[in-house]
């Protein structure tokens, strides 16, 4: 019996999808369920997974674009699985070729070439002259003088290289983008073209929670077996923030606003085949463990290439550190159909003025970028406000005055 496997819809708005990576060759013997190709849809990348056993014939190629429903491979179920690994070639080696009774043949000598002497390659000294001052080596250019000697016409008349010749490579590549990538790429120039985008920004003094951290991350590790990182602090800080200023936490539909009264925290993370921005659900529900444990649940499931298209889809706001790779400042752009996010940055030890004084401290520069069409100055600068004075004072906002409590120490 043929089995047409055809290609299951990862997604409700997904039509087609690429065949990224066939895990198998035609003709191969494929068990039930076995990993037979990786597809890329515009969100995510997925494992296609055989539906019976048997022998496969492949119908797409690396690269192809498939219709949501078509048939990419077939699979003969009444084929027979090979017995042992071993090929029929392999089982059945070829005979011995005949050996041939090799003749020595003496390579031809080389042929000795008449030597072209400095001499005459040298330019006259008037050449000399006009050489070096357009920068031009000798050897670039061909001397029509006797025996190839470079004229002062032929100085005058060399033009220099369009760059310094190093010896190095130039070659170059040319690679298709995944579905993946070319989606986000669509995105992103959407989002730049279709919204008012505009970024405000602030910097935070980091010291009360480098000093939290410093003395219950021990404490929390051991307790809950996570690290107690910055993005627990800044998803609360955010949370706490949106429910303060509302249209932060609102998008456009069309001629409407959609408001929400949760928190759906998008975490930009970085994955093997691009950017992915998986989705904490009511992220204001979470405590500092569970946001923790819920970061790392998705960034390993990113990681992992087994993110799925809903663990990506519904967000309300996002989030994205630029500070993990060593970013300074940024303008981060929105994830549409999201109308802000929050960039964070490295964090460096600065001067800054504290009860009156010059002294160091560790800072962060935060960024905002909003949509102006639903959010006006008074709702971004103010919802940046409430998360620097909430990373600042973390006890008190944060964790209702009593560190130990929230961190479930």
């Amino acid at each position: 019996m043929i089995l047409e496997m055809k290609v299951p819809s990862p997604g409700e708005s997904i039509k087609e999808v690429e065949i990224a990576t066939w895990l198998v060759k035609d003709g191969d013997y494929v068990e039930k369920d076995q990993a037979i190709a990786e597809v890329d849809s515009d969100k995510a990348t997925l494992e296609l997974p055989a539906e019976a056993s048997g022998i496969i014939t492949l119908k797409a190629s690396e690269g192809d674009a498939v219709a949501v429903g078509a048939v990419v491979c077939l699979i003969d179920t009444s084929a027979a699985k090979p017995s042992g690994s071993a090929t029929v070639a392999e089982a059945k080696p070829a005979a011995e070729a005949p050996k041939v009774e090799e003749k020595k043949v003496e390579a031809p000598k080389p042929v000795a070439q008449p030597a072209t002497t400095y001499a005459a390659q040298a330019p006259s000294p008037a050449a000399r002259k006009i050489l070096d001052e357009k920068n031009i080596q000798p050897s670039d250019i061909v001397g029509t003088g006797k025996g190839g000697r470079i004229t002062k016409e032929d100085a005058m008349n060399a033009v220099p290289s369009m760059g310094t010749p190093t010896g190095g490579n130039r070659g170059s590549e040319r690679t298709k983008l995944s579905m993946l990538r070319r989606k986000v790429a669509e995105r992103l120039v959407a989002a730049k073209n279709e919204t008012a985008m505009l970024t405000t920004f602030n910097e935070v003094d980091m010291t009360a929670i480098y000093d939290l951290r410093a003395e219950y991350k021990d404490a929390f590790k051991e307790k809950h077996g996570l690290g107690l990182g910055f993005m627990s602090f800044f998803t609360k800080a955010v949370t706490r923030a949106l429910q303060l200023f509302p249209d932060v936490n609102s998008m456009i539909d069309g001629q409407e606003k959609i408001s929400y009264d949760f928190c759906d925290i998008s975490v930009a993370v970085s994955g093997p085949k691009g950017l992915m921005v998986p989705v904490m659900r009511n992220a204001e529900t979470l405590s500092f463990r569970g946001v923790e444990a819920e970061i790392k649940r998705l960034a390993l499931r990113a990681r992992d290439g087994q993110i799925t298209v809903d663990e990506m889809t519904g967000g309300t706001f996002t989030i994205s550190n630029g500070g993990v790779f060593g970013s300074m400042l940024s303008t981060p752009i929105i994830n549409p159909p999201q109308s802000g996010i929050l960039g964070m940055h490295n964090v460096v030890e600065r001067p800054i003025v504290r009860n009156g004084q010059i002294v160091i401290a560790p800072v962060m520069y935060v960024a905002l970028s909003y949509d102006h069409r639903i959010i006006d100055g008074r709702e971004s600068v103010g919802f940046l406000v409430a998360v620097k004075e909430a990373l600042e004072n973390p006890v008190e906002h944060l964790m209702n005055g009593n560190a130990k409590k929230a961190l479930e120490l």
